[in-house]
């Protein structure tokens, strides 16, 4: 099943009109009627928004699920790469109270900006490379075998650091992504 019906399987399941998930996202109702009809591709942003929602993880619009799982293979992970050569790939299963994602970050693709409108809970640990973490009240310069925990309306941006890769992982509960 593809995205756009995913999308309107679950916008039907909750009783919501195009109209209605629209003006939730700020978004218009002919694009997310496209988005449905996959006639158009939501930017990553527009996903997560859409996502939030119909109150899914942003993965459960992308992949099919495959029962119950407890080993996520490596060859078999639920992998995200947006515009901006950011890499998500999904390290545990999904409809579950808590997330692991691996992400890569390349420095040039400057800073990722992140605006949280779910309470969760959140640790990033850095295991290769520099990750700046912009909070709302401080920047954080996070080096290999760093980590940061907080609340996830409180982060506001992403950054690589220095010249090469940063790969991070991210526990977030509830699910986000």
């Amino acid at each position: 099943m593809e995205i756009g019906e995913r999308i309107r399987q679950r916008r039907k399941q909750l009783g919501m009109s195009l109209r209605d998930l629209a003006s939730e996202v700020g978004l218009t109702a002919s694009f997310i009627s496209q988005v449905e009809r996959n006639l158009a591709s939501p930017s990553i942003d527009s996903l997560r928004a859409i996502a939030q929602a119909l109150d899914e993880p942003l993965f459960f619009f992308l992949l099919e699920p495959e029962g119950e799982e407890r080993v996520v293979r490596h060859n078999r992970r639920r992998k995200l790469i947006t515009g901006s050569n950011v890499t998500y790939e999904l390290l545990s299963p999904l409809n579950k109270k808590m997330e692991v994602v691996l992400a890569s970050l390349d420095p040039g693709d400057g800073s990722i900006p992140i605006i949280h409108h779910q309470d969760t809970e959140e640790c990033i640990f850095v295991l290769e490379g520099k990750l700046e973490v912009g909070l709302v009240d401080q920047i954080y310069t996070l080096e290999a075998g760093d980590s940061i925990y907080f609340e996830g309306p409180m982060l506001r941006s992403l950054r690589a650091y220095g010249n090469g890769i940063v790969r991070y992982l991210i526990i977030v509960t509830p699910p986000i992504l």
